[in-house]
């Protein structure tokens, strides 16, 4: 588990170097091997309540529903998104850590013009080829990165870079994605690879920094519209 000082740090950068400072991308699109139908994308909108995503559940079924529009409902579509456990407290049943990587099937994975993105679970938390130009939206659409306006490049996922939970202490999922307060917060990574430097955190696409909150405008403000990742888990 990482140390809570780095969480922290993140948190801070998020806050201070603002998404929003234009710096060059990370690393450049490449064709990647092999052709296939659409198994992942990034939501075209998000729910609009901010990190209430109406939990697991809601983050899938919003998924399901995208790719249903987009001609791909026959697939079981699942959300990239990590929660931390609960103890049980009354009447309320505890809940087990979910792993982002866990519930997303094996892979290979397509964006919606057939590129290849990851061959595998490793492959896409060591060497995926998920950038600006192939992390399109269940359209084929491209997502605004950190050099347009507005700046969507904050993608929600409560992950750390291998696609594991973090430890239930510090908020990173807006309460397991049912809360939308000004207060709480979520981890997001950047689709574009680009952030305020070019250390490995500013790069990642599921690893990059805490939100300035769960609210709607919070997402907005630190650098996000409440996207998320969507994988075919079939």
């Amino acid at each position: 588990m990482r140390k809570a000082s780095t969480l922290t740090a993140l948190g801070s950068l998020a806050l201070l170097a603002a998404c929003t400072t234009p710096s060059s991308s990370g690393p450049s699109a490449s064709a990647g091997s092999g052709t296939g139908p659409m198994s992942f994308f990034i939501t075209s909108v998000g729910t609009g309540r901010g990190g209430d995503l109406g939990g697991l559940a809601g983050a899938d079924a919003h998924c399901q529903k995208l790719a249903a529009a987009a001609g791909a409902g026959s697939r079981t579509w699942r959300a990239y998104l990590s929660t931390p456990p609960t103890m049980p407290s009354g009447t309320t049943p505890g809940v087990a850590t979910v792993n982002a990587r866990d519930r997303i099937g094996k892979g290979p994975w397509h964006n919606a013009k057939g590129v290849l993105i990851a061959r595998d679970v490793n492959h896409l938390h060591s060497g995926a080829n998920l950038t600006k130009e192939t992390a399109l939206d269940e359209r084929g659409g491209p997502v605004p990165g950190r050099t347009e306006k507005p700046n969507e490049h904050d993608i929600l996922t409560g992950s750390r870079d291998d696609g594991t939970a973090f430890a239930p202490q510090t908020d990173t999922t807006c309460k397991a994605w049912t809360h939308s307060g000004a207060d709480g917060s979520a981890i997001v990574g950047h689709h574009d690879r680009a952030g305020p430097t070019q250390d490995v955190w500013a790069r990642s696409w599921n690893f990059s920094h805490q939100s300035a909150g769960c609210s709607q405008e919070a997402l907005v403000r630190t650098g996000g519209a409440g996207r998320f990742y969507c994988f075919a888990a079939n």
